[in-house]
């Protein structure tokens, strides 16, 4: 059984990207049988991205006939971009902001499969400090990466929730930063998903984190999608499904025995805490099963329509995104 993952914390974060396209197979053949697949994590090797290891120790990829390269991610953007370059063949990229990105540079990418059937976008303060629903922000300072998704939807968020976001001052900082600048007082709140409040508490020496998810109000917004090549979408779209479909299984695996699931991940990671790992996988698992009863990873092309008008609402997207230039809908489950 072939099991691939790259083990290490910065470094193999930093090289892992530049380095994807090495292993981007799409169809190469490896043991003389299996198909070489290239999979990059939404961003780095924390507890939330467990469900690919699960899915590498399980045998669900081997089952599939995919030899499964695992390399850490660096973000939305430049995971995007290293899909539409074929220098990596899949990765969970943040919904709202692969919309944006699309919008601006009309990569070849598309969507296949969900991993977070509901935005897991929040807002975290500390207990304590004066922030318990959203009008308590007004007059305050906000965290986050520079041109996040947090920050992008802010004022939609605001909108909804009776807020004046014009009242909320956003300033930038690196996000591994987030929670120790949070934690310093430096702010008095961070954009963060709602998995990140284990981290959170940690950096703040187990001081409560208050959440306020952005999904209490925008209920139509995916978080982390699948997304792959328009190319490897139309040309093979039978190892598209099987390996969403061996992803996603890990995925279910995870959220329902987050216990043995952390501890598969920190075998392969073993700079991350198993106590912490389980912690976002418990978090996470409201957020990964779809309404009504549909399959994991299930895509609504109705959903994807009313994304599309709140970006366009809110002015991040320009008129004239379709749901069909987004997302595959016949590969996803």
């Amino acid at each position: 059984m072939t099991r691939r993952a790259v083990l290490g914390g910065s470094a193999a974060l930093a090289a892992g990207a530049l380095t994807a396209g090495c292993d981007s197979g799409s169809g190469a053949k490896s043991d003389g049988s299996k198909q070489k697949v290239s999979y990059l994590t939404s961003f780095g090797a924390l507890g939330r991205e467990g469900y690919a290891y699960v899915a590498l120790a399980k045998g669900y990829f081997d089952q599939a006939g995919l030899d499964v390269t695992i390399k850490p991610g660096t973000g939305t953007g430049n995971n995007l971009k290293l899909i539409a370059a074929g220098k990596v063949d899949f990765s969970p990229c943040d919904f709202t902001g692969t919309l944006i990105q699309i919008s601006k540079e009309k990569l070849p990418v598309t969507a296949v499969a969900a991993i977070h059937e509901r935005s897991m976008s929040a807002i975290m303060a500390l207990a304590g400090d004066g922030i318990a629903d959203p009008k308590d922000l007004e007059g305050r300072t906000v965290a986050d990466g520079a041109g996040s998704t947090n920050q992008t939807m802010f004022p939609v968020y605001a909108k909804l929730a009776g807020i004046d976001p014009k009242k909320v001052k956003w300033v930038n900082f690196p996000p591994p930063q987030l929670a120790s600048v949070l934690a310093a007082k430096k702010v008095d709140a961070i954009g963060q998903f709602v998995v990140g409040q284990p981290l959170v508490e940690q950096a703040a020496k187990g001081k409560k984190a208050v959440v306020l998810p952005y999904s209490t109000y925008l209920r139509d917004l995916y978080s982390n999608t699948v997304f792959t090549s328009e190319k490897l979408a139309k040309e093979k779209p039978d190892l598209v499904k099987k390996f969403t479909g061996a992803l996603l299984k890990g995925l279910e695996y995870s959220v329902t025995h987050p216990d043995e699931a952390a501890q598969i991940f920190v075998k392969y990671q073993p700079t991350q805490n198993v106590k912490e790992s389980a912690a976002e996988l418990r978090l996470m698992a409201p957020y990964v099963k779809s309404a009504g009863g549909a399959p994991y990873g299930a895509l609504d092309d109705k959903r994807v329509a009313r994304s599309i008008a709140i970006l366009q609402g809110a002015g991040a997207i320009a008129p004239g995104l379709t749901p069909e230039k987004v997302a595959s809908f016949s590969l996803a489950p």
